[in-house]
């Protein structure tokens, strides 16, 4: 990249206002494809802007929190532009959720304004729960504003007053509801010209393809951002279509990509025949993370792609993010990599007390001093995550020889299936409302596809018969209040679930026996 750019991009970086650069510079290049249309480096930034000039009308300004519940389409890329020149702390949230899902991440995260596709219509009933004060809509619903008419009543033009704004995303740990990652400070991507930890971009030529939602962490980081901070063009499958995505990656000429291990195995499932309809030799990268992907599964997508999968190993939580070439995975499979350049990463014992190379123990990262992260409103359980200013992600694992990290466990409760995070203790509070149950416990157990499946072990009350039927009532309980894929694959009903002598539930005890026997336990 051109010195002379590269330097107003970095400027431009630390007032949010990346993309007002883009615009100058490439102002009909297209920045957005999704299902609906394109959109141009231009036509982002200017609605952008309008964006922050109408919500400031309508008094959310600087430090404001926001929140967004959107599909992987073009507005999504201008609201999350509009929070970085606008000053605001967005929060896009999962339209998979029920209503009460997201009335709590609403009410929890204190949106000022909150702005919501038409046809998420438990999420435009949780606004009126939350009582957000301004909404906002990409379409047409009683009681909120439209999108499209709130922008055509301003200014496009770049901001004589910008302030960058942060992102606060909401993640599933052990206990309770989803907490809100939060820092002081908002976090500056430098406009690199690289894709995140690997392949540089070619403006000229290279398209970044966004396969999963943009609601979470990794799409929004590794898919959106690192990609047009670099001037590339996105562009956005709505829902993830095997053939379909094929398809995208042929006629689009894709360059770059990120994908998580439940994808990778349902375009292996894809008959030959099919797969031999698309070219895929415009790929250069494909980033992957969020689960473990199994050997065979990795080794068939490189006998597939060739040496273009970039595996990397981090959180929400920020701080230390490994990464893995193909050709080190090789070498060392089943690795997440070495330890990056100037970051700490510490094996810890049960007490705290560091552990040496090929030893297991908690794995746990080292937070940016100058801007940690904690738990939004919770301090409890970000106490519980630290030590010192090393924080940990819930998972084991150990360093060989030659520093390369191996994760082989998991200590923390969450369940992660399909590269999602999810809950025991927010399905066991549902199952437990049941007239017929006693005590439950949810668990990760092993599942081919997504990795860990959701699985319930209940107790039933005297008198109460443990019936198919029954455990169907059970599900569709859960069905009612949660979002679908944190419904129990399998309600297993025991004579009793194990406590210890205070009371408390065993519930890595539960885990274990599903895991018996098996090398990996994640």
């Amino acid at each position: 990249m051109h010195e002379q750019l590269q330097a107003r991009l970095l400027e431009a970086a630390l007032h949010g206002q990346v993309a007002s650069v883009w615009a100058d510079v490439q102002p009909d290049q297209v920045a957005v494809i999704d299902p609906w249309g394109q959109r141009t480096f231009a036509q982002i930034s200017a609605a952008a802007n309008r964006l922050v000039r109408a919500l400031r009308r309508l008094g959310v300004g600087p430090g404001d929190p926001v929140a967004v519940v959107c599909s992987n389409r073009a507005e999504m890329i201008e609201i999350l532009d509009a929070s970085m020149c606008g000053g605001w702390r967005l929060t896009p949230v999962n339209w998979r959720l029920k209503r009460e899902e997201i009335a709590y991440i609403l009410d929890n995260c204190g949106a000022k304004a909150v702005i919501v596709e038409a046809r998420f219509e438990e999420a435009l009933a949780a606004a009126g729960d939350a009582e957000v004060p301004r909404r906002v809509v990409l379409g047409e619903a009683a009681g909120f504003l439209d999108y499209d008419e709130l922008l055509a009543a301003e200014d496009g033009a770049d901001l004589p007053d910008p302030h960058v704004g942060s992102v606060m995303l909401y993640t599933s740990g052990t206990t309770g509801r989803p907490k809100g990652v939060y820092r002081a400070n908002p976090v500056i991507i430098p406009p690199t010209g690289m894709s995140a930890g690997g392949v540089p971009y070619d403006r000229a030529v290279d398209r970044h393809f966004c396969p999963g939602p943009a609601y979470h962490a990794a799409p929004l980081a590794f898919d959106i951002r690192a990609a047009l901070n670099a001037g590339v063009p996105v562009v956005f499958a709505e829902r993830w279509d095997s053939e379909g995505v094929l398809g995208l990656i042929d006629r689009h000429g894709i360059t770059h990509s990120h994908m998580v291990p439940v994808m990778f195995q349902r375009l292996l499932a894809l008959p030959e025949h099919v797969r031999g309809r698309y070219s895929l030799a415009s790929l250069k990268q494909v980033m992957h993370g969020a689960a473990p992907t199994p050997p065979e599964v990795k080794r068939a997508m490189m006998a597939w792609l060739g040496p273009k999968l970039l595996e990397y190993y981090g959180g929400s939580e920020g701080g230390v993010i490994f990464y893995i070439s193909a050709a080190e995975w090789l070498a060392k499979p089943g690795s997440v990599g070495k330890v990056p350049l100037g970051a700490q990463v510490r094996i810890l014992d049960d007490d705290g007390r560091p552990l040496p190379n090929g030893e297991t123990g908690g794995v746990y990262l080292q937070s940016p001093a100058a801007n940690p992260f904690v738990y939004f409103k919770d301090p409890e359980k970000t106490a519980s995550t630290y030590r010192g200013e090393f924080f940990t992600l819930g998972d084991v694992g150990h360093f060989d020889a030659d520093g390369y990290l191996f994760l082989t466990g998991r200590t923390a409760e969450c369940i992660i299936s399909g590269g999602v995070n999810i809950y025991p203790q927010e399905i066991d509070n549902e199952i437990l409302k049941h007239p017929a149950v006693e005590d439950c416990c949810t668990v990760g157990a092993p599942n081919e596809e997504f990795g860990e499946e959701v699985r319930s072990i209940v107790a039933l009350k005297p008198g109460a018969e443990a019936t198919p039927e029954l455990a169907e009532d059970i599900r569709d309980l859960v069905r009612a209040h949660l979002a679908g894929y944190k419904v129990p694959r399998v309600v297993e009903f025991v004579d009793e679930v194990p406590r210890n002598s205070q009371g408390k539930l065993l519930r890595k005890d539960v885990r274990a026996r599903y895991w018996a026997g098996r090398e990996r336990q994640i």
